[in-house]
């Protein structure tokens, strides 16, 4: 029977309720991070198409739509194109209040409010339908038909009654805000989803770098001590003395700001903890027999620390490792809050918060109140998983 170490601390960690929740929290997160633009209700780039006319709408805020084609060519998105950055909407979508579909044309209300007066407005069939061309976007309607020229420049003409059903089955479609809109109409629910990506790319970017940093030095400093001990601590401490945010801040104009700086700033403030850890953790294994034998073989140095030692303290810098991730997360929110993070218009939770904070105090809270939910689950999901890992990898954990 296989009882390996391994294998009681999976053990260990599957008893660990909070710790599997996190995990599953991560999972999911993972999961909409790869896939989030194949499910928002808009999966246009950055989730940003913007319908004035239902801006700072409620939870579950439902009406009904008209589908305008917009008169210009698009070019085809791959499936695995679409899933990675999305694909800019065809259409212009206009909220509606009632329509009445004549021979020939659509007349509208346009939505202005629940309690408002709806703007009328009328479309012609084909327009509604087809891409027009710009320079020739006379639309020609006969008895039964109507003639236009599209976009590639081309007379097209179709029947009216299959005009009639096109629009009225394709084009009139109810659409559900379930987490409300922003200021700029802009549905929360997918710029939500898509936010998760940058939370989960500065966390993962930051942990790769403080960890191939933080171990790099630790291991160095604990194996050699002296005067490299002493050399290593000086550069950590004084890395240790300055705020982290000061720290970031300072990165960011030296950098640039960019999508990919910020990522790097955040991950060059964060190794020290891994150094630290690391340092103590090769101090301490370093006098045990084995590492003794390694060098009675001959092994060179690095074969000692990168294959002997470093396999042994794992667990540790596994816990650690999982804290800098949820820290990570922290400090995008709290720079994309302040304006030196993310920019706009790509979603982030930071920026999203930073966007409703302004309207907080009024009834509608959700722009900000769902960012805020979100950094605090993904937080919290990240340190349940790392307690749950310290639990599991403690040999001393009978439980």
């Amino acid at each position: 029977m296989n009882n390996s170490p391994n294998k009681r601390a999976w053990q260990r960690f599957r008893r660990n309720r909070p710790g599997i929740f996190g995990l599953l929290l991560i999972g999911l997160a993972v999961a909409l991070a790869l896939f989030g633009y194949l499910i928002t209700p808009d999966s246009t780039p950055n989730a940003n198409d913007q319908i004035n006319e239902v801006r700072d709408a409620r939870l579950g805020f439902s009406t009904k739509v008209l589908k305008v084609r917009k008169n210009r060519t698009f070019e085809s998105v791959s499936f695995f194109r679409k899933m990675i950055a999305g694909a800019e909407n065809e259409y212009r979508l206009i909220p509606i209040k009632d329509f009445e579909i004549t021979n020939d044309s659509i007349k509208i209300s346009i939505y202005q409010g629940e309690d408002e007066v709806g703007k009328p407005a009328e479309f012609a069939l084909a327009d509604v339908v087809f891409p027009i061309s710009a320079t020739q976007n006379t639309i020609i309607t006969t008895d039964n038909q109507q003639t236009f020229v599209d976009v590639e420049e081309e007379q097209q003409r179709i029947l009216l009654s299959e005009l009639q059903a096109i629009v009225q089955t394709k084009h009139i479609i109810t659409q559900t805000f379930w987490l409300g809109t922003d200021h700029f109409g802009r549905d929360i629910l997918s710029r939500l989803i898509i936010g998760v990506r940058v939370s989960l790319l500065v966390g993962l970017i930051a942990v790769l770098i403080s960890l191939t940093i933080g171990i790099l030095f630790g291991s160095v400093a604990g194996y050699y001590g002296g005067k490299v001990d002493d050399f290593v601590m000086l550069i950590i401490n004084t890395v240790w003395s300055i705020p982290t945010l000061l720290l970031v801040f300072a990165l960011i104009i030296a950098l640039g700001r960019g999508f990919w700086q910020i990522f790097l700033a955040v991950g060059l403030t964060m190794w020290v903890d891994v150094a630290r850890i690391v340092r103590g953790q090769v101090m301490s294994v370093k006098s045990i027999q084995f590492v003794e034998a390694g060098r009675s073989f001959g092994f060179s140095d690095f074969r000692i620390i990168f294959k002997h030692i470093l396999p042994n303290i794992l667990g540790p810098v596994m816990v650690i490792a999982a804290a800098n991730f949820a820290t990570a997360i922290l400090i995008e929110a709290g720079l994309s809050y302040l304006g030196f993070g993310i920019q706009p218009p790509q979603p982030s939770w930071g920026n999203m918060l930073k966007d409703g904070y302004g309207y907080f105090i009024s009834s509608n809270i959700y722009p900000a109140l769902f960012p805020g939910l979100a950094i605090m689950l993904m937080v919290l999901a990240f340190n349940l998983v790392g307690n749950a890992f310290r639990d599991a990898l403690d040999v001393k954990t009978k439980t």
